[in-house]
Parts: C-alpha cells; sequence; structure tokens
C-alpha cells in the first residue's frame, strides 16, 4: 500500500479530504521514488487500486511509469477516498488548532470515532453535486467522517473487490490516503480503537504486507531509509504546531 505524495495542500497544512487537489512538485518526486523502490524490490503487480481522487490516481501512474508496469489494471472507488473532514475542509491547520483548541482539534484528527462538524450543503467545498459521485446513494455521500466512518465504508469493498485477487495470489498496489489506509491497516493488524491514533502514514512510502489464506498478516516492511520514514511519521503527527 502507498500513501499519495504531498499533495499542494499537505504543503499548505490544510484539511483537504474529498476536495480534489494534485500533488506538489515534492509529492511528484515521492511517487517517482516508491516507483523507484517498488521496482527495487522487484515488485510485479497484478492490478492497481485507488480512489477517485486526483493526488491518489497521480500517485499511482507515477509510480507505475517508473516501475515499468503501467499497463497493469487501475481501479478506481470512491470507498478508498480520504475521510471526510466536514466543515473543517479546507482550513489551515495551525489555524483550526488555535480556534476550536487543542483537546478539540485532537479528538477531530486523531480519535476514532469523533467526526469533525458536518458540512453544510452548499459550502465551497461541497461535493455533493461533482459528477463522479453520481452513482452514489444519496445516504451514503457523507458530510463528515471519524476513522469508524471510512472503516465502514473501506471494508465492503476490500472484501467484495481486492481481497479476491488477494486470495488467488495476486500482488495488488493500493494508492490511497492517510486516512483510508489507517482505516485499512487497523484491520489488518487488529489495532484497538484507542491504539489508532498514534499511527501516522507518511506520504509516498510504500508499505508491503505478506498475508495468508486467511488473509491475516504474515510479514510488513515499509520501504525506504528507516530515519527518513520516522522523520516523516513525525512531521505527519505534529501538523496543527507553528514552525
Amino acid at each position: 500500500m502507498l500513501r499519495h505524495g504531498q499533495s499542494q495542500w499537505n504543503l499548505e497544512n490544510r484539511f483537504t479530504g474529498w476536495w480534489d487537489v494534485p500533488l506538489s512538485e515534492q509529492g511528484r518526486d515521492e511517487a517517482r521514488s516508491a516507483g523507484s523502490l517498488l521496482a527495487d524490490e522487484g515488485i510485479e503487480v497484478d492490478e492497481v487500486f485507488t480512489s477517485v481522487l486526483t493526488r491518489a490516481i497521480s500517485t499511482a501512474e507515477i509510480a507505475a511509469e517508473r516501475m515499468g508496469q503501467s499497463w497493469v489494471r487501475v481501479r478506481r472507488h470512491w470507498r478508498l477516498n480520504e475521510r471526510h473532514y466536514g466543515s473543517l475542509t479546507g482550513m489551515d491547520k495551525v489555524e483550526a488548532k488555535a480556534a476550536f483548541g487543542e483537546e478539540r482539534f485532537k479528538a477531530w484528527r486523531r480519535s476514532y470515532d469523533v467526526p469533525p462538524p458536518p458540512m453544510e450543503a452548499g459550502h465551497r467545498f461541497d461535493v455533493r453535486s461533482d459528477r463522479r459521485y453520481r452513482h452514489v446513494a444519496g445516504g451514503a455521500m457523507p458530510a463528515t467522517e471519524c476513522l469508524a466512518d471510512v472503516v465502514a465504508r473501506l471494508l465492503p469493498y476490500f472484501y467484495d473487490v481486492i481481497a479476491p485477487g488477494l486470495l488467488e495470489g495476486s500482488t495488488t498496489l493500493i494508492v490511497a490516503h492517510g486516512n483510508s489506509l489507517r482505516a485499512l491497516v487497523k484491520h489488518l493488524e487488529s489495532i484497538s480503537d484507542a491504539d489508532i491514533a498514534a499511527l501516522d502514514i507518511p506520504t509516498g512510502v510504500p508499505r508491503l504486507y505478506e498475508l495468508d489464506k486467511s488473509l491475516a498478516v504474515v510479514s510488513r516492511r515499509d520501504l525506504g531509509d528507516p530515519e527518513a520514514i520516522a522523520a516523516a511519521a513525525e512531521a505527519v503527527r505534529r501538523q496543527g504546531e507553528r514552525s
């Protein structure tokens, strides 16, 4: 699995969620680096899955090109989208923390079951009329989400669409987002609701899982320099702090 490279709003330290923003130049470099790391591992991918958001799609395309595997089938679905940040969407994280206080900021950003305030219809970052979601039932379109909500909408897609290939022995690349991948990691590794708050997934770092025939984790490792990965995860954790 791979979190997309740095997006323009990651660079600007803004809550992004379902709003569609492009990769930054650093994000494109991270996607190329991820592709090189996967190629160096000799990874041969059978299927690629992404969300319907440009930052994930572009990362998958760039990484696959660097791997020499641009021809591999890509399947996109909204259930792999980032968590919907409700009315926080578009806000600077430092300003949000100052406005709402550290306790609420931390709960909205990292707790398992506390969603931010919902986005009202007509909000400038409302995507409910975006045509990429025209086939999504109205009741399934979120106005806000906590991580528990992401788990609930992601796992049916994982088991119905992604898991069958894994059970047949396919090598699958999932290119998604910080919270959709946190949701999947929580499930695969049986991380508790409390402990998942401490998991931060940096952009552009491939995480390689080997699963057994019951989809239980046999092994897991992140590809790349361990010190650089730890520093990148710490930077994610500290979002909301003034530099």
